[in-house]
């Protein structure tokens, strides 16, 4: 209970070591402020990608053209065969005679061909129209079905569909690694700064030795100190990402180049992504004052 009735003081503290290693508290600050940035754009980017994605998904289908051989009683059949195969969220049935329908409707010049088509000499085929559950797999997914017996030839784009995919993949996969890579400096970089903090106040903590002060006691207010220079490495990115962000999403109307491309709305994207980066900086700050504090100190 001690310990937490003490923590106005430690913050209070914290704030006038900051100040005392000014030089050496912007270095952490600004590392922490560089790596929230770019933990921001990653989390954006790959927040967008996804949501891209999913549209992709949603519009991206198996155009499954089945033999002309097949009659209008066997549909259902082939359906329900379809939608057992592994990765198939929806099949919809596209008759030839839908299709009629539509070319007739499309333009006049196609009406009068297309009356002349009686049932039975309709030379168009019957489709089934198949979503997936995981684009990844779209490909395996399509060669299956293409498989069947009854199907004739299967369309989806094949090609593109997987290089978007990867390249998809790729993005985030970097920003990960990125990110990781700028969280481990940071959280060296302030160790290397506490580690000079704690080594100016050396006195200090042996006389708290000997009056009985215990471990925790002591590497607290140097964990507090990690925990203030992290918040205050997050001022930055969280202005960026709050009116940045909006910024951007208000300028582009909500799309990015095409109506497909829509971005993430920023209310309430851009607060919950703010107490992330809050709550990341804190947490890096703190990781770094606690490493430095152990392997430094040895206590």
């Amino acid at each position: 209970m001690k310990l937490f009735r003490m923590i106005p003081r430690y913050i209070r503290d914290a704030f006038k070591s900051v100040f005392r290693n000014f030089s050496l508290s912007i270095a952490s600050i600004s590392c922490i402020t560089v790596t929230l940035i770019l933990v921001s754009v990653s989390i954006i980017l790959s927040s967008n990608v996804e949501k891209f994605t999913k549209v992709v998904e949603d519009d991206v289908t198996i155009v499954t053209f089945l033999e002309t051989s097949v009659s209008s009683e066997e549909l259902e059949t082939i359906k329900s065969k379809v939608e057992k195969i592994d990765n198939v969220s929806s099949v919809e049935i596209f008759t030839k005679d839908q299709k009629k329908e539509e070319i007739a409707k499309s333009a006049k010049v196609y009406e009068n061909i297309v009356s002349t088509w009686s049932d039975d000499k309709n030379p168009l085929h019957d489709e089934l129209i198949v979503r997936v559950q995981n684009l990844e797999k779209i490909k395996k997914t399509a060669t299956t079905i293409e498989n069947l017996d009854e199907v004739k030839q299967v369309k989806y784009g094949e090609g593109m569909v997987e290089k978007l995919v990867s390249v998809f993949n790729s993005v985030q996969k970097i920003m990960i690694a990125i990110v990781i890579g700028l969280v481990v400096v940071t959280a060296f970089l302030i160790g290397n700064t506490i580690k000079l903090t704690i080594f100016s106040r050396k006195r200090e903590i042996e006389i708290m030795r000997l009056v009985g002060a215990s471990n925790i006691t002591i590497k607290f207010p140097f964990v507090v100190e990690g925990f203030v220079l992290g918040v205050l490495g997050a001022i930055i990115p969280v202005g960026l990402t709050i009116y940045g962000y909006s910024a951007f999403f208000n300028s582009f109307d909500g799309k990015l180049f095409t109506p497909l491309i829509k971005l993430v709305p920023p209310t309430p994207y851009v607060y919950t992504l703010s107490l992330i980066l809050i709550v990341l900086g804190a947490i890096v700050g703190m990781i770094g004052s606690a490493r430095a504090v152990r392997k430094y100190l040895k206590i």
